[in-house]
Order: C-alpha cells, then structure tokens, then sequence
C-alpha cells in the first residue's frame, strides 16, 4: 500500500502547447500531477478561436470566466465562426510589453484560465501550470488567470524565479505585485519591473484565490539551497533537471566544451548533489531520462518523491502535438532511429535546447537556411538599454541586420532559430507566410525519445495513452520496498 500525500509522477509542461488541458487531464485522472505548458497560451488560445473553436471547448471554459466583458470581448476580437481560410495567415497577436494595453491582460488572463479550467474539468486531481522564467513579460497576469482556475501547482525553470513565492503570495491576498525583467546594458543599480494589480484588473470585484504550491525546477543544489534561503516566499518543493531532459537545459558548469556533434559536453559537476538537496527538507523530484519503472524506484530510494516524465507523455493520444510528428518520431523509435541534438545555439535565450532530427522540421539545415528570419512573435526576445537611455527590444533569431542595427552582436545571430514559430507549428497552428506558406515545426524532446515505442500497448499498435505511460512507469513501485513519501 503506498503512503503518499505527494503525487509520484509529475507530466512535464511541455513546449507551447503540447502538454495542453487534454494531456494534464488525462494525468491528473490517474491521480499523478498533470500539467499545462504556461507558455504562450495567449498565442494558443487567440488562434484556436481563429480557427472557429470547432468542439467549443474553448467557449464552454470562457463561459466560465468569473468577470464580466472579458470574454466577449475576446471573442469578439479574435473568433471566427467556422474558421479562417485554410490559406490565410492568422491575425497577429501584438508582442507584449512591460505594462501592457488591457486587451493583451485581458487575453492573457483568459487563456490561462481557460487551458487551467479544461484541464481541472470533470475530476478532484491535481493540475498544474509551468512557466519559463526567462519569458518574463508575461509572467504575472498568466499567475493570476491560473490561479482564478484553481491551479494547484506552478512549475517554473529556466532561470532564477526568486520572486514566484512571494507574488503567489501577494496574489492570493488580492494585493499588487511586481517582477523584475532583465534590460541588456542596464547599470547594475537600474531595475526595470513589469507591474499587475488583480484589484484594478476586477474593477474591486476579486474572487477568492488559493496559492497554489511551487516547485522550482533546477539543476544544482547550490540554485536550490538560495532559493530557499532567499526566496520571498515559501518554496514548496524542486524538480531536479538533469541535462538528458527535453527543451531547455541548464547550460555545464565551467569552460564550454563541445561534442563532435557541436553538442555541450556535461560531466561531474553537472550532477546536483541530491544530500544537499535531501537535507533542505522539501520534496523534491527527479528528471531526466526517467521514463522506466525502474528509475522512478530509483528516485525513490535516493529520497525523492517521485519523476517529473515529459517525452513520454509528448508522443501519447492526449498530446497536442501534431499527430503525424507523432507518427514519425514513434516510427523512428521503433527502429531505434529516433535522433536528439543538444544543440547549443538553436534557442535565443542562450540556454541549450533539445531539438528532436526529424525530416520536414527546421532541425534540417536547408530547412533552417530557407527560412526568411522574422520575429513576429517575440516571447524570447530580449530587452536592451538604447544610448538614449530607452528600452529597445530585440531577438538573436530575427532578421540578422535588423539585430545588428539594435547593437546586437552578429555571432549570436548564428545558428539561432525561431523557437517560437517552431513551437507553434509543433501544435497545428503553424503560421502561414506569403510566398512560403506554413512556418515548419521544431521539436523538443528529451533524450527518453528514442524509447518511447515501448509505451505502445501492442506490437501491432501504432499509438498509447497517458494512462498506459503511467502505469507503466508506476508498474515496479507497488512490488518495491520503497516507502513513499508523505
């Protein structure tokens, strides 16, 4: 009988969109800790409503939304009944800026509720939401839409998310609050925040909040133990990241190395010491490379409470991402064909980025070169300091002369490609260019994809389910020793 208040399997919050409401629901039925990808979900929802909102579960879960105006006036921006023309660009989005208009909070807002919503419909598990600190614009309204919905968990990596604790604290209270975002060029005694008040944002009318918990995600028990020591508030607990998992990896410590591949090397001191980690005396769970049976009762006995899974759950039926990517990747893992790159160039953040070598995608080079550089999106774009004291914004993945023009130094132009634009394709909601047609896709994934065949249920079946991943990886912990813990 296992003994556990904590969930075992945490589904990671995969890429924009492909760990969707679908995904984390099916997790949190099994009673594991299903999660939603925070990130561009503004983008997601504004283009599934373009797209006419075919199965009406976007407009069931705006119904829903406890403020008045919001969403018709949402709806009446962005849905087109029946959808757009197959051809036809979508509308933009504008790129956020550090106190946006109302319409870009409003829509921001929304979609966090809505994929949160979705996601907690129908069932009593629990439901999380991970963000990238490194996207820091839209941080604090994507928090408070969640938290309307009920979140239980926020996940947040990719960065040092220091302030999180306090401002889900300062939410649930109903009061202001406020993120320091990083300006290239700034004097070290110049702090630039971006500002949200839930008050105004309701007109006075707040709704009850729970805080929900908060795990950060890490790589080295030297970020862990400042996190506790200086956060602003109370960090729940950590998900260990080793370097073997999907998306953005922590980059190895010391002098950079690189692999016959051009891949960064990881060795010894890119190991967090789980003792320290233990001895800080918060949950904590382990990823990377932990889609086996066998390595969740692994973490176990080395103290954890339980795996945080992404690749495995990208592949299943309840995944967003486009079914045939999924056709292909499972097809190559059957083979033992399936291909990552750590590739240290390809995000603009800076940080290495996990990108799966799959035909048709922009992991190809000729696919990558034909590309025409453009940032219209603009999530991992960065801001800078102009001479004349202003703040500018500019992407190393954009047109190469248009960052060279911002001051923006043409070396970290190379190899760098549109994760954002990427992702979207990732999930069916490719961009359409004149002349070139859809933006193609780019995925991530952990190092896990070249096993993920071995979820399929049966030697002649083609797909598997959230559910068969999760028992399969809980499969050896009901016959273990190990004494989950509380």
């Amino acid at each position: 009988m296992l003994d556990n208040r904590e969930p075992i399997i945490i589904q990671g919050g995969m890429g924009a969109g492909v760990s969707g409401w679908r995904l984390a629901r099916a997790v949190s039925e099994t009673g594991q800790l299903g999660v939603v990808s925070g990130t561009a979900l503004d983008m997601v929802l504004a283009r599934h409503l373009q797209l006419g909102d075919p199965a009406g579960h976007m407009r069931r879960a705006m119904a829903e939304f406890p403020l008045p105006g919001v969403a018709e006036r949402v709806l009446d921006r962005y849905f087109i009944e029946g959808g757009k023309a197959a051809g036809a660009p979508f509308q933009a989005v504008p790129p956020l800026s550090p106190q946006p208009a109302r319409e870009r909070l409003e829509l921001l807002v929304l979609a966090n509720f809505v994929e949160v919503y979705l996601a907690r419909e129908g069932h009593d598990g629990l439901v999380g939401v991970n963000f990238l600190e490194k996207i820091q614009l839209p941080t604090l309204p994507s928090l408070f839409g969640a938290m309307l919905a009920g979140v239980d968990y926020v996940l947040m990596g990719a960065g040092i998310p220091r302030t999180i604790p306090g401002i889900l604290d300062s939410l649930a209270r109903g009061n202001a609050v406020e993120a320091p975002y990083h300006v290239e060029g700034a004097r070290p005694d110049e702090e630039y925040v971006t500002r949200f008040d839930p008050m105004e944002f309701c007109a006075g009318q707040l709704p009850w909040l729970m805080r929900p918990k908060f795990l950060a995600i890490i790589a080295s028990a030297t970020l862990a133990t400042m996190l506790v020591r200086k956060s602003t508030g109370h960090v729940d607990g950590f998900v260990v990241e080793g370097p073997t998992a999907g998306g953005h990896n922590a980059p190895p410590r010391g002098h950079l190395q690189l692999n016959a591949r051009g891949e960064p090397i990881y060795g010894p001191r890119d190991v967090a010491d789980l003792k320290v980690i233990a001895d800080l005396g918060r949950p904590f769970w382990l990823a990377g490379s932990y889609g086996d049976p066998l390595r969740v009762v692994e973490a176990l006995e080395a103290g954890a409470a339980g795996v945080q899974v992404g690749t495995a759950f990208a592949y299943c039926r309840e995944s967003d991402l486009d079914p045939a990517l999924q056709r292909q990747v499972i097809a190559l893992s059957r083979t033992a064909s399936a291909r990552v790159k750590t590739d240290p160039l390809a995000s603009p953040t800076g940080f290495p980025f996990k990108v799966v070598e799959l035909a048709g995608t922009i992991s190809e080079e000729d696919a990558y070169q034909q590309r025409q550089r453009i940032c219209d999106l603009g999530y991992l774009r960065h801001a800078y300091k102009k001479p004349d004291g202003t703040i500018g914004w500019r992407c190393p993945s954009e047109k190469v002369e248009h960052y060279v023009r911002k001051g923006g130094k043409l070396e970290d132009t190379r190899g760098r490609k549109c994760v954002c634009n990427g992702l979207m394709a990732n999930i069916s909601l490719a961009q359409i260019r004149p002349g070139t047609g859809a933006e193609k896709a780019l995925v991530t994934s952990g190092d896990d994809v070249a096993k993920v065949a071995q979820f399929l249920p049966a030697p002649d079946a083609d797909s598997y389910s959230a559910e068969d991943v999760v028992a399969y990886l809980l499969s050896a912990v009901e016959t273990s020793t190990v004494t989950t813990r509380a």
